[in-house]
């Protein structure tokens, strides 16, 4: 059944989109549980020895009550956990840090590696028979992860009305505001925040990682994540776990919670190996639109078992033109959107191939490259003439742990070796080379304008098309796109590549950061169209390596349509010219 709402058709029922085995049903409609868990252990202690607040012990929604028992779940042949670290990304106000919270009060000082037993029939515990019993951790050592002190704050200030007065007294927990000591210090609960090197070599049991889409570069979020899962790895009984709590993420700001997304995605369609990563997300489905027919049935399925969220409150926030669609769609739908302006979305990026592509010694190919000084990236990316394959050469940007009081600058011997090597390997049938506005203070020239002017005359002769060939002078490989002639011919390849990546006729090699810089291009308009920029002149996120991809499309098409190129193809008998566009 639907009903009709502004004259639109909307699902009486609107069915969310679901990630994770919390949300697989059985032939006769149940949610499906795991054969064998721990979980119910901890759904037993958690009621027994946390509080809501005073007076009410805890309990937890139906679905917070599967997630637990999948958490949990363990092989019984094995008697260990199924899943090594895992992911819950929910719409704001879902109730995660409450949940984080309590698993973490549980593997704190509760029953939480498996002991080797199992339940009995009408044990104390009420816990179904054969299921795993647990003991408690000897030395306990439990963090809450973020990248700044307010983000742990959202779940440290929870456990201090957690603990039940029978908890505090049973484990002599020490309830303090940075450091939770339980048994005369044997177990601990602390917040860390990105010290990365501060926290290598530590042992923990259990880390939560708090808001994961905001774990970037720039704040060493990931540097952070990888010292977390080094430490978890080395753990000495091979169980301490971590796990992240997420709304959904921008698009090419490469946060840890992106990066993990990727890596799920990639283990589901078998491309990566399976490592044990449990995912978990409950998402609007793509056809929900933000309108006020759907916002309603959208949010009553997205919020799942969270019946607290007031949606009215919810809707209004999504109708108000204030806040960015895309914005509303990624806190409130759960939902990962790119941004209105953005050029092109990973995911229609992703569409093209890109599995298994590389050049092979010898193709013929173009190249453009785009230079810089320090602030932006400098890139260098080849297209292979016969499939138009786009391939990553070289990139080269500022590391994100480079030391603020030390300038930065492109190796320019490093990029120069690399051009040798591509001529040495390939053949470069044209190469076009932006150098950038950058100056060295050295002579007071451009940055690259000597590199140029050297790859010029070490390969010029063998170019089949030269940058500049005109009355303005000639040179085999400077193209300064400083010149309005060619700002409004990287305009027109701009809409045409855009058009060849919805069609799905670009390949590539997968490259990860030509795929960020993707992301993070946003459409700009000029004279002569739209082309593309970063999202303000300030923004760190870079966007060099897709004007190389765009110039290296463009600058094949050129050859192609060359008179060069005609008679090439006529001699040779490979193939037919057709006029590109």
């Amino acid at each position: 059944m639907t009903s009709q709402g502004a004259d639109e058709q909307v699902p009486d029922v609107v069915e969310p989109s679901t990630l994770g085995p919390t949300w697989k049903r059985g032939p006769d409609g149940k949610f499906v549980l795991p054969e064998y868990t721990l979980g119910w252990q901890c759904l037993a202690w958690t009621k027994t020895y946390l509080q809501h607040y005073v007076g009410k012990a805890w309990q937890y929604t139906a679905e917070q009550a599967r997630l637990t028992l999948w958490w949990y779940a363990m092989d019984p042949e094995t008697n260990r956990f199924l899943w090594r670290d895992g992911v819950i990304q929910r719409l704001k106000g879902h109730g995660k840090d409450p949940l984080g919270a309590s698993w973490s009060g549980f593997e704190f000082v509760g029953p939480c590696r498996p002991s080797g037993h199992v339940a009995d029939q009408g044990n104390e515990w009420g816990i179904p028979e054969g299921q795993p019993l647990g003991v408690q951790h000897p030395s306990a050592w439990v963090q809450i992860a973020a990248v700044s002190q307010d983000q742990t704050r959202s779940t440290m200030t929870i456990f201090p009305g957690m603990f039940s007065k029978r908890a505090i007294e049973e484990y002599r927990i020490d309830l303090g505001k940075e450091i939770i000591y339980a048994d005369k210090g044997r177990a601990r609960i602390e917040a860390v925040t990105s010290s990365p090197r501060a926290m290598e070599g530590g042992r923990p049991t259990f880390v939560l990682l708090n808001e994961t889409h905001h774990w970037v570069d720039s704040n060493q979020g990931h540097e952070m994540a990888a010292v977390i899962e080094r430490n978890s790895t080395k753990s000495a009984d091979g169980m301490s776990r971590t796990l992240a709590l997420t709304n959904a993420y921008e698009p090419g700001e490469d946060s840890v919670a992106e990066r993990t997304r990727e890596a799920f995605e990639s283990a589901e369609a078998g491309r990566v190996a399976d490592t044990g990563l449990f995912y978990d997300s409950l998402e609007a489905p793509a056809e929900a639109k933000l309108t006020e027919a759907w916002i309603i049935p959208t949010l009553q399925a997205v919020r799942g078992d969270s019946v607290w969220l007031d949606l009215e409150r919810l809707k209004a926030s999504i109708l108000d033109v204030r806040n960015p669609p895309s914005r509303s769609r990624r806190f409130w739908f759960n939902q990962i959107t790119a941004a209105e302006d953005a050029y092109v979305a990973p995911y229609e990026w992703d569409a093209n191939p890109h599995e298994g592509a590389s050049l092979e010694e010898g193709d013929d190919l173009v190249l453009f490259f785009d230079g810089s000084k320090s602030d932006d990236a400098t890139g260098l990316v080849g297209c292979r003439m016969r499939d138009g394959l786009v391939k990553t050469l070289g990139v080269w940007q500022r590391p994100a742990n480079w030391p603020g009081d030390q300038p930065y600058r492109v190796p320019r011997d490093e990029v120069d070796g690399v051009v040798d090597h591509v001529f040495a390997r390939y053949k470069p049938l044209a190469f076009f080379a932006d150098p950038g506005a950058g100056y060295d203070e050295a002579d007071g020239e451009r940055y690259w304008d000597g590199y140029i002017d050297a790859w010029a005359q070490r390969y010029g002769k063998r170019l089949k098309l030269k940058a500049v060939s005109s009355g303005h002078g000639q040179h085999a490989v400077m193209w300064d796109m400083g010149d309005r002639r060619r700002q409004q011919l990287f305009t027109e390849a701009v809409d045409r590549f855009y058009r060849d990546v919805l069609e799905r006729q670009v390949p590539h090699d997968g490259h990860k950061v030509l795929r960020q810089h993707i992301a993070n291009a946003r459409r700009r308009t000029n004279a002569w169209g739209y082309t593309i920029g970063k999202e303000n002149r300030e923004s760190a996120r870079k966007i060099d390596l897709v004007v190389c991809a765009i110039g290296a499309r463009m600058l094949r098409r050129m050859v192609m349509n060359s008179p060069s190129w005609a008679k090439r193809s006529k001699a040779t008998g490979k193939g037919r010219v057709v006029v590109l566009r």
